[in-house]
């Protein structure tokens, strides 16, 4: 197992393997959800994403979120709208835990309503999920495709927007570095920030996620008008 190796041969991929993490990584992998580390697939702000194969040779992708070097101070300002989680404050690891059980919870909320990465499980700052790809290779985030049909992806991506909203969720930090294009479908990735619509910033984060995929959607020759679309999701 990647655990095994030595921790100089995995700094390049943001030094979230501290002992405490390993140790959750081995108890995961004795409970037969993974059998290594293939790859590093993404090194985020808050949390890197590996590849890991299965006893049955299937990829499965491994979310790791960092105990240090994270960005807390965002953390902190989405978890402290949640009621639930108020007891928290300045807490720093349990926060940390708290954030990587809301992406756990929301994949399970949102996989009902739009395509996101089924969830496996989650330990602490360790989620584990399905590996979105195109058979050969991973599918890319949505700035990195080139959109034969803009139009289209635009109307899929507010179609999920809308099923979310009327689900009672909004994605919260949406952007074409957190949509991924599986075989010409919509992925939505990223869904620890994922808000109810009834917490007191949904409608400021929603009309955010709404600005910031109409201005995409714009550079890619699109004309469109982020508060008409933003009314069009919340029905008015």
């Amino acid at each position: 197992m990647v655990i095994n190796r030595s921790r100089e041969e995995w700094k390049t991929y943001g030094n979230v393997f501290d002992k405490f993490t390993e140790a959750n990584l081995r108890k995961l992998s004795s409970q037969g959800y993974f059998e290594e580390l293939e790859s590093s697939l993404a090194l985020g702000k808050e949390a890197n994403v590996f590849i890991a194969r299965t006893k049955d040779d299937d990829l499965i992708a491994v979310k790791i979120y960092r105990l240090e070097n994270c960005n807390f101070n965002k953390m902190l300002s989405y978890i402290i709208q949640d009621p639930r989680y108020l007891s928290l404050k300045g807490q720093r690891r349990k926060i940390i835990f708290a954030w990587t059980q809301r992406e756990y919870r929301n994949l399970l909320k949102s996989r009902e309503l739009v395509r996101v990465p089924t969830p496996i499980v989650c330990k602490d700052n360790i989620v584990l999920m399905e590996l979105i790809d195109d058979g050969d290779k991973v599918s890319q985030k949505l700035k990195d495709v080139k959109l034969e049909n803009a139009q289209k992806t635009f109307d899929d991506v507010i179609d999920g927007v809308k099923k979310l909203f009327k689900g009672g969720l909004v994605h919260g930090d949406l952007s074409e570095y957190n949509i991924l294009i599986q075989q010409g479908k919509v992925v939505f990735i990223d869904l620890s920030q994922m808000t109810p619509t009834d917490s007191s910033n949904a409608p400021e984060l929603l009309k955010r996620d709404v600005n910031i995929i109409c201005s995409f959607f714009n550079r890619r020759g699109l004309d469109l008008d982020s508060k008409t679309v933003y009314n069009s999701v919340v029905g008015k």
